[in-house]
């Protein structure tokens, strides 16, 4: 990976979010946007909200809420 100096700190602290997130049992929300898209693209694609209550819900009652 090549970075220069503008796009390094930017690229480290997305990857640092989204590792904190991942630990957290919140997967990326542009992640998933971009799996709804490419395959299921006869769904709607949730808002941000929408996304982190379904996450928390899925987290909690102990489902995974995996699609594929």
């Amino acid at each position: 990976m090549n970075l220069d100096a503008r796009t390094a700190p930017r690229s480290l602290w997305k990857w640092a979010v989204q590792t904190a997130r991942l630990c957290c049992g919140v997967p990326d929300y542009d992640v998933y946007v971009k799996h709804l898209r490419e395959h299921h693209p006869e769904r709607a694609v949730p808002s941000y909200g929408e996304f982190f209550r379904e996450r928390q819900e899925a987290r909690y009652r102990g489902t995974g809420g995996r699609c594929c």
